[in-house]
């Protein structure tokens, strides 16, 4: 039986038609339409789909919407704007850390958590944040040192 519910996605309150059981990638990605969210694995092996849930790195793919429920969450989407991007967007551009693009939105959202959470971390723990963020394009040194910048930059 479909389920109805507001979300607080991007700042913004939004009516969502969903199946019990539905995760909160499939709810942002097919009902939302924000696609900047990636379904990798749909496994919570990859991290493509990493989003931020109450200011934490959550695996959407992994989440049921339930969860969300009540809680604000943050896509890639949402953080910066076409006219000016996020620092740990502008951080990832700068430090020359995308290659295909398709792991760099979870990369960002992983670092972002770790940033409102630890706005100085050491590369341990910048490594531990992105632990569960595959990409098959490159090394992660540029991303690392993407996180770092980021981490560094102000909102």
């Amino acid at each position: 039986m479909e389920r109805k519910a507001n979300l607080m996605v991007n700042g913004s309150k939004r009516e969502v038609s969903f199946e019990p059981g539905a995760t909160l990638l499939e709810v942002l990605r097919d009902h939302l339409g924000l696609t900047g969210t990636k379904e990798g694995c749909s496994k919570g092996d990859c991290g493509a789909c990493t989003v931020l849930l109450a200011d934490r790195a959550v695996l959407a793919c992994l989440t049921p919407v339930e969860k969300a429920l009540g809680k604000e969450i943050v896509t890639i989407e949402g953080l910066g704007s076409e006219e000016k991007l996020h620092p740990m967007q502008q951080a990832f551009i700068d430090a020359g850390a995308v290659q295909c693009g398709y792991c760099i939105p979870g990369m960002i959202m992983s670092g972002e958590g770790l940033r409102r959470h630890n706005p100085k971390p050491d590369m341990e723990e910048i490594k531990e944040a992105i632990a569960g963020n595959l990409c098959r394009c490159t090394g992660y040194k540029k991303i690392i040192e993407a996180v770092a910048q980021g981490c560094e930059g102000k909102d």
